[in-house]
């Protein structure tokens, strides 16, 4: 899929991928960083790391788990939104507080998805 942007129904186009995440959250750093660069090369877009404990980042974090993902007074990290050009946001996973593995499954379940496959398929219609 890479070298051609996917294009959904409605014309719109994928624009970043953000991954939320703290650097001593082990699923986050490197387990989360590692996949969300390897999405966001395969979908074709940038993509954003914004960092819990950073002041700046913290509260576009903040904002956009509540907006858009799954919220709660101490939420769970890593989240991970795929925002598009027509100003929706997507949101493509949330990390698991059991153990890391748990977490890994469900990065493997994404990129085994139908979802990003379809993505694939949209791009590749004239």
């Amino acid at each position: 899929m890479a070298g051609r942007m996917p294009v959904a129904k409605n014309g719109s186009r994928p624009r970043r991928l953000t991954v939320v995440l703290a650097p001593w959250c082990p699923h986050c750093v490197p387990l989360s960083v590692r996949n969300g660069r390897r999405l966001a090369r395969r979908i074709g877009v940038p993509l954003r790391l914004l960092d819990i404990d950073r002041r700046g980042q913290e509260k576009l974090a903040d904002r956009l788990i509540r907006d858009h993902g799954d919220d709660a007074p101490d939420y769970l990290i890593p989240q991970v939104f795929l925002e598009w050009s027509d100003g929706r946001v997507q949101p493509l996973l949330t990390g698991f507080s059991e153990r890391v593995a748990r977490t890994a499954r469900a990065w493997r379940d994404l990129f085994a998805s139908d979802w990003l496959a379809s993505l694939g398929r949209e791009s590749a219609r004239p």
